[in-house]
């Protein structure tokens, strides 16, 4: 979970240490706790945040809800598990990692003895997503043939996963290799993970990079500064549709009209095999005041309708390549079958 001198989570004394993303990149707030209400209270405020992260966090948090359980065990797993189910619909990762910790409690004869085995298996979690995170990074690093300009969305680095991350876990990997010139990170409106999160990761990792609004991607394209694009992705589909931030739509379809190849990288574990296509993504809309105000800080009239997807769905075909840690797949993506 560590990275260069910041973390995403750390367990460690039977208590979740966690950094509050919201406060980035002006404050480093880490909070401790044991309370699994608590960290899904952070999972639901973008405290913590990243289709990964979410699924590793879960995952501890239901460890500790039975750190201090001494009876109705039964009764307080479905009570947990539907609690943390509840905080973000759209990333698969969060339910990936509940019913892996359902199918280990299902397996305990001695329901009283159940935080150890539970615990055990949110670290297992934790630690197939950094093994995932190390290999997307050496598969992607396949993509580049030249040094290049690279164009990202949102933020999937360690704060989003664990490792370094998904496509910056790419970036890093090829920057490192000397493949990558320069990375352009769009703000990523309205709650600007790009601009707080990615810039942040960016900066403690010294790769040279520009911040733009989502809407001047077209004028990078345009002028021809941008070489690819990678993102990350929140649920994948069996044909290969994949949800993302709100605006990674966009950039595929500017990649589409410029002829710049667009790529997605993230686990098998974001993978939905139960839905065909992304018209079966449930996307989850956030409460307007995030695109009326900024930090807190009131910018427009708060009694305007507004129109609030926190993600949207690029289809397939506009898909380059998902890049993953079992290998890079290409339209139209027949290895999920």
């Amino acid at each position: 979970m560590m990275q260069n001198n910041y973390y995403s989570i750390k367990f460690s004394d039977d208590y979740l240490t966690f950094l509050d993303q919201t406060k980035l990149p002006l404050q480093e707030v880490y909070v401790t706790t044991d309370d699994y209400e608590r960290i899904a209270i952070a999972i639901e405020k973008l405290e913590l945040r990243g289709a990964p992260l979410i699924g590793i966090s879960a995952a501890f948090a239901i460890a500790l809800s039975f750190k201090n359980i001494s009876s109705n065990h039964k009764e307080h797993f479905d009570q947990v598990y539907k609690r943390l189910a509840s905080t973000r619909p759209t990333a698969v990762n969060l339910f990936y990692a509940l019913d892996r910790m359902k199918k280990v409690f299902n397996s305990i004869t001695d329901h009283s003895k159940s935080y150890q085995p539970l615990l055990n298996e949110a670290f297992a979690i934790y630690n197939f997503e950094q093994f995932c995170s190390n290999k997307i990074a050496e598969n992607g690093f396949k993509i580049f043939t030249k040094k290049s300009n690279v164009l990202t969305h949102c933020n999937t680095g360690s704060l989003a996963a664990g490792g370094f991350g998904t496509a910056f876990a790419v970036i890093k990997k090829a920057y490192d290799e000397g493949y990558v010139n320069h990375v352009y990170a769009d703000e990523t409106r309205p709650l600007l993970q790009g601009l707080r999160l990615t810039t942040f990761e960016l900066e403690k990792n010294a790769i040279p990079f520009t911040v733009q609004t989502d809407s001047m991607a077209a004028v990078l394209m345009q002028q021809g500064k941008v070489d690819l694009v990678i993102t990350g992705a929140d649920r994948i589909a069996l044909n290969g549709d994949s949800a993302n931030k709100v605006g990674t739509y966009n950039l595929a379809v500017l990649c589409n009209y410029h002829n710049i190849p667009f790529y997605i990288a993230a686990p098998t574990t974001t993978i939905d095999r139960k839905i065909a296509t992304g018209s079966e993504i449930e996307i989850e809309y956030r409460n307007g005041s995030e695109i009326l105000s900024i930090s807190g800080s009131q910018i427009a009239n708060p009694d305007i309708k507004t129109f609030s997807p926190a993600f949207d769905v690029t289809p397939a075909h506009l898909i380059k390549g998902i890049i993953t840690e079992e290998d890079i797949y290409f339209f139209p993506y027949n290895f999920i079958r």
